[in-house]
């Protein structure tokens, strides 16, 4: 059974930094994709960024340029650097796992709330 748990949330003024990190356990496949999505109040979940198993990275138009995402793949921790926080980066950040191999998987984090104030 996979089990993500995220710390790092909180209140900050816009411009500031903050730092998300995620701990995978279970069996999280050979191969997988970790990332970060955020949903706003009456909004959809988005993506914010994610990163492959190889290190490949993908990142919402958003963010790029202030955010980055990194993994360690020994201890099955995924970090969101944030950096130049704006009013409207608040949401509830959640942590995703996506199984490529073997088999096939999603799960997700709890979340935590970031709010960035003006």
């Amino acid at each position: 059974q996979v089990q993500l748990v995220e710390s790092g949330g909180g209140l900050v003024q816009a411009g500031g930094s903050l730092r998300l990190s995620c701990a995978a356990s279970g069996s999280l496949g050979s191969g997988n994709i970790m990332g970060w999505y955020r949903q706003a109040p009456e909004k959809q979940r988005e993506l914010v960024a994610v990163i492959v198993s190889t290190g490949v990275t993908n990142y919402a138009d958003s963010v790029k340029g202030r955010f980055t995402i990194s993994r360690d793949n020994a201890k099955n921790t995924v970090n969101l650097e944030m950096n130049s926080l704006k009013p409207e980066d608040t949401s509830v950040y959640y942590c995703n796992l996506k199984i490529l191999r073997p088999g096939r998987g999603d799960y997700w984090g709890q979340g935590t709330q970031v709010t960035v104030s003006s």
